[in-house]
């Protein structure tokens, strides 16, 4: 979820009730802030918020049904998830290639908070910073390159 998304901001209250039921049906149900962990949304190829990902023993699996408390409880405790196609290997949340996407998505926040720091903290113009940005990704290619 994100906190300025307003479908996220819907299923709040039916989230937080079914959290709270959660321990009566023997499951752990979160939430993570996308805005606070870009790993996370990399990893989970999180392209619409919010997003409901089912897990048990490792498999992975995208819930679409309806968000209401109800049908969250029955696809549970009526074991629906087992109808549900569990997420490709390769774009398992544990596969080698969604780590190098939370990888992609950690260094693209860090790039922001270089650029950020360059052009609110030391006052250089914004377009100094893409240059900044420029040399060195050109510089980097060159020193692979070698």
């Amino acid at each position: 979820y994100a906190p300025w998304c307003a479908a996220c901001q819907q299923i709040e209250l039916t989230w937080e009730s079914f959290a709270k039921e959660s321990e009566h049906i023997g499951i752990t149900v979160g939430k993570v802030d996308v805005t606070q962990e870009p790993g996370v949304s990399g990893r989970f190829f999180v392209t619409t918020l919010p997003t409901i990902y089912h897990a048990n023993d490792g498999v992975f699996r995208r819930y679409r049904g309806s968000r209401t408390l109800e049908d969250l409880q029955g696809y549970v405790l009526e074991r629906k998830w087992k109808a549900v196609e569990p997420v490709a290997g390769w774009r398992s949340p544990s596969s080698i290639m969604m780590h190098g996407m939370a990888g992609l998505f950690h260094l693209s926040g860090w790039i922001r908070q270089i650029h950020s720091y360059l052009t609110g903290t030391l006052g250089i113009h914004v377009w100094i910073s893409y240059a900044i940005f420029f040399l060195a990704t050109l510089l980097l290619g060159l020193f692979l390159g070698l």
